[in-house]
C-alpha cells in the first residue's frame, strides 16, 4: 500500500512509468552516499517492476522486488530528495543536505534503514496525486527504520528508542522521518528492512480488497493482473493463503517469473489479446475465476472472463485511463464491481483496520507472507 490511498491510480506525464520508477532507484550516482545497490539476490532486477520497487536508504540491505539505492550511516544533518516545484519525470530530482526534522508532541523521530517506491509517489512529484503537500516537502511515504526519539507527548509509547518498526509519513525519502504512532508497526521477526519497507501499503490493500471485500475462501479462482508489483505479489500470497487457485498476469517473461516464485498457479501475458479466453479455459468448465484483483484498468476485458456471481476488485488504474466498462455482461453475468480505497478506512471504518493487520500478521508467524 494512513495516507496511502487503497491500490494505484492515474499517470504521470514524461517518460513511461517503469522509467520513472526505475529512475528513482537510481537516481543517487556512485559519488554520493547514496548510490546503486548493486546487489545480486535473484530478485534485485535492473528493469524495475511498474508497480513498486525498494528504495535502500540504510546499509546492508538487498533488494526482493527490484533495484535500489542503499545509503551509509546518517550524519548529523540527513540528507534527502525535497521537492520544491513539481517535475515532469524524477531525473529531475536530486538528494541534498537537509535540516534534521522536528517531531512534534505525538511524533517519533526515524532513522530511515529502507524506503519503498510507489506508483503514487512518481504522481505526488508530478502533482498529479490527490494529496500534495506544500512546497518545500520531502517526497517518499513507505518505510522502515529504527527510533531514535520517542512522542515527547507520550509517557508510555509503544515503541522505546532502537524499536525496529515500519510504517508510512510523507518524507521517507531521507535518512532520518518523522511518524506518528498510529502508522508505525514493528518489523516482522526475522524480516530486514528492505522487506518491511514496501509492508505498509501492499499487504493491507490486496487484504483487504480480497478477504474484506470480495470474501475469498477455500476453492476460488482468483485472477491478479500486474501480479509481479507490490500489491500483486501481496495479492497472490494473499489468495494462495485462503485457499484459492491464482491466476497471476503479466506484462514481461520474467515478471511472470516473479508471480510463480511467490505462489501463483498459473501465469499469462496480459499484452496477448487472447488472455481472456486463455484464463476461462484454466477454470473448471471454463466457467471463469470468482474474483479478479485488477490495479491496473482491465476491468472491461476481465468481465469476459468472469464467473457467475463473480466479483471484479478495482485497486487502481496504473494504466492510464480511467476505463469504460460493457455494463451489461455485468448484469448478465451477476458480476459485482468493488472498490478498495484501503486509506479511506482511517476515516471511514477504523474498526476494520486492526481486524486486516492482524490477518496480515497471521500470515506472516505462518510463513505465508513474505516480503515483496
Amino acid at each position: 500500500m494512513t495516507k496511502i490511498q487503497g491500490g494505484i491510480s492515474g499517470v504521470a506525464p514524461g517518460i513511461s512509468e517503469p522509467e520513472q520508477l526505475s529512475y528513482l532507484g537510481n537516481i543517487i550516482g556512485p559519488a554520493h552516499p547514496l548510490r546503486h545497490c548493486g546487489a545480486a539476490g535473484s530478485h534485485c532486477r535492473s528493469r524495475p517492476d511498474p508497480q513498486i520497487q525498494r528504495a535502500h536508504i540504510g546499509p546492508g540491505a538487498v533488494s526482493v522486488a527490484s533495484c535500489a539505492i542503499r545509503a551509509e550511516p546518517i550524519e548529523s544533518k540527513m540528507k534527502g530528495i525535497q521537492v520544491q516545484e513539481y517535475v515532469k519525470s524524477p531525473t529531475e530530482l536530486k538528494v541534498s543536505e537537509l535540516a534534521d526534522p522536528v517531531p512534534k508532541d505525538d511524533e517519533y523521530l526515524i532513522e530511515v534503514r529502507a524506503a519503498a517506491t510507489n506508483f503514487f509517489d512518481v504522481l505526488q512529484i508530478a502533482g498529479k496525486y490527490q494529496n500534495q503537500p506544500p512546497f518545500p516537502w520531502i517526497a517518499g511515504a513507505e518505510f522502515a527504520g529504527v527510533v531514535i526519539s520517542t512522542p515527547k507527548g507520550s509517557q508510555n509509547p509503544r515503541f522505546p528508542e532502537g524499536a525496529r518498526v515500519f510504517g508510512a509519513s510523507q518524507g521517507a525519502y531521507a535518512t532520518k522521518c518523522v511518524a506518528k504512532e498510529v502508522s508505525m508497526l514493528p518489523v516482522p521477526e526475522g524480516w530486514s528492512f528492505t522487506e518491511a519497507a514496501g509492508l505498509f501499503i501492499t499487504a493491507p490493500t490486496s487484504y483487504g480488497a480480497l478477504v474484506v471485500r470480495a470474501n475469498v475462501k477455500q476453492g476460488d479462482y482468483v485472477l491478479v493482473h500486474a501480479a509481479a508489483g507490490g500489491v500483486g505479489l501481496a495479492a497472490v500470497q494473499v489468495a494462495k493463503a485462503f485457499g484459492a487457485t491464482v491466476i497471476a498476469t503479466a506484462s514481461t517473461p520474467r515478471k511472470l517469473e516473479v508471480a510463480k516464485s511467490f505462489g501463483a498457479d498459473h501465469v499469462l501475458d496480459y499484452k496477448d489479446p487472447e488472455w481472456p479466453a486463455k484464463v476461462k479455459k484454466l477454470t473448471p468448465k471454463g466457467r471463469g475465476v470468482d474474483i479478479v484483483y485488477d490495479p491496473v484498468g482491465l476491468v472491461d476485458k476481465s468481465t469476459k472472463c468472469t464467473a457467475w456471481n463473480g466479483r471484479i476488485l478495482i485497486v487502481g488504474f496504473a494504466g492510464g485511463a480511467i476505463e469504460k466498462v460493457a455494463m451489461n455482461k455485468v448484469l448478465l453475468k451477476n458480476i459485482s464491481l468493488v472498490g478498495i480505497h484501503w486509506g479511506a478506512y482511517s476515516i471511514n471504518e477504523r474498526e476494520t483496520i486492526p481486524v486486516v493487520w492482524q490477518g496480515i500478521t497471521k500470515l506472516v508467524k505462518e510463513g505465508k507472507l513474505r516480503g515483496t
